[in-house]
């Protein structure tokens, strides 16, 4: 429930000092609602918060934290500047520079343009620029690492400063790690990170209907770019190319002779035919079986209930992807449903037991969601099963670093694009060039392709997918012992 707002005078507002010129208001529902603590003296703790964002300290921080932090997942995302061509913001749905809109694609909501187009704009003033005031030399990114520190209603406060603030403060990765973090999986998506952060924060705040101001003159392209990679559709030319080999009822000698102990990808056709989740898993099923149990979708838990409801709704640039490990010791009879195909039976991991590191996963996800570029752990080769829906995969032999990405030297870490999108846009382009080029191919549903240990691999999925993977090695692959 929202606190009673306090209505004692305010302090005088102290004079401005960090060139904050041309300030709007836009003191919407959303941030009356985030601004639910008392207000006396609330200008002088939010000079107090920006004069905090300006600190040296706090700036220090923030680049010893982007120099030295080791994401989780041990890969470090850079995003790449859009190369676009500067368009009219009016123009977008019918011009996008050889790209399409997604027909469900959200329009873009604060009116951000690329920056090419303030060039096109004459007598236009950035207003990005003159509503961060002394901050404006910063990057984007850098702006936002710092407003990451901020809680939602220091965020709502922050808002209302200028125009800048306003786009960059509703920018929704920062509401989504804000629902993740403060939340732990108990929401349920309402349309945007944020809305979904107020009615998770504030459940009797009735956030439908609420709208969102349109700001002139703002140009990003970092910004504009976060928003384009959520609403592209795939290219027809990124999926045309198809030059995996397919077979269909070998025997598992074949297997081993030419793809296995070569170590070369293969897509599989009609040999998890007898698989009973091939005929039963879909959203209505798996709802049912699995109940209240969490899967793990990202880096918090969520009934599938609630993930569906998400992934039916959810238009960004990096899906949360459900992503489990434990699917069937969760739900015994998810276990059941499905077996190893007979190529990938033996593995030499299941020698260590209970010691075991993790190596099957029941993967879901939305059209947009997948795995950046990415080598699979310890040496091991895996399959993938498409239950449901399609996938694109491109992969790269073991000598070949697919273009745009930039593996440390001892592999800990991997610089790619922040999405998979971003990547497709800036470098698959590059792949035309390559004297080696990658293997491609769209694994359909009752498919399964063949990863072989040291291969760079890309997936995202076409549409909303159901898969199981699982990761092994072989007999061929002996340098495993060396783990073991």
């Amino acid at each position: 429930m929202l606190e009673k707002r306090n209505t004692s005078k305010r302090p005088k507002q102290p004079v401005d000092p960090f060139g904050f010129t041309k300030s709007l208001k836009p003191l919407n529902v959303f941030n009356l609602c985030l601004l639910s603590e008392p207000e006396e003296g609330s200008h002088s703790t939010l000079y107090s918060l920006i004069t905090m964002l300006t600190s040296t300290n706090l700036l220090s921080r923030i680049i010893k934290k982007k120099r030295h932090k080791k994401p989780k997942t041990k890969t470090r995302n850079k995003r790449q500047e859009t190369k676009e061509d500067p368009i009219e913001q009016d123009e977008l749905e019918e011009d996008t520079g050889g790209f399409n809109l997604k027909t469900s694609a959200p329009s873009n909501t604060y009116g951000v343009q690329p920056l090419g187009n303030l060039y096109f704009n004459r007598g236009s003033i950035n207003s990005r620029n003159t509503g961060l005031g002394n901050l404006q030399i910063l990057t984007d990114e850098l702006v936002l690492d710092i407003l990451g520190f901020l809680d939602g209603t220091q965020l709502g406060v922050l808002a209302t400063v200028s125009k800048s603030f306003y786009v960059f403060t509703n920018h929704e990765p920062l509401w989504r790690n804000l629902v993740l973090d403060k939340l732990n999986g108990e929401f349920l998506f309402n349309g945007s990170w944020k809305s979904t952060y107020i009615a998770g924060i504030y459940p009797l705040f009735d956030v439908n209907g609420c709208s969102s101001l349109k700001v002139r003159d703002f140009y990003s392209d970092y910004l504009f770019q976060s928003w384009l990679c959520a609403s592209l559709e795939m290219k027809p030319e990124w999926l045309e190319r198809d030059n995996i080999v397919r077979k269909k009822g070998i025997s598992v000698e074949e297997f081993v002779m030419n793809f296995e102990e070569p170590n070369k990808p293969v897509l599989l056709e009609r040999c998890i035919d007898n698989w009973a989740a091939l005929q039963k898993w879909d959203k209505d099923y798996l709802v049912s079986v699995c109940g209240d149990v969490k899967f793990a979708a990202g880096p918090v838990e969520m009934r599938l209930q609630e993930y569906f409801r998400y992934s039916d709704q959810v238009r960004e640039e990096r899906p949360l992807y459900l992503f489990d490990p434990k699917f069937a010791e969760k739900v015994p009879v998810l276990g059941s449903e499905y077996e190893v195909p007979l190529y990938f039976r033996e593995d030499l991991f299941s020698v260590l037991g209970n010691e075991r590191p993790d190596y099957r996963w029941v993967i879901i996800g939305p059209a947009g969601s997948g795995s950046s570029f990415h080598i699979d752990p310890n040496s091991t080769s895996a399959w993938n099963a498409v239950i449901k829906g399609s996938k694109k995969w491109i992969l790269f032999p073991p000598d070949v670093v697919p273009p745009g990405v930039y593996p440390s030297p001892d592999g800990a870490e991997v610089a790619c694009p922040v999405s998979i999108m971003e990547w497709f846009m800036n470098f698959y382009g590059a792949t035309r060039n390559l004297k080696r080029r990658p293997i491609e191919c769209i694994c359909k549903a009752g498919e399964v392709i063949f990863v072989p240990n040291g291969w760079w691999h890309l997936v995202i999925n076409l549409e909303e997918s159901i898969a199981i993977t699982q990761n092994y090695v072989s007999r061929y692959f002996c340098f495993v012992f060396n783990y073991l």
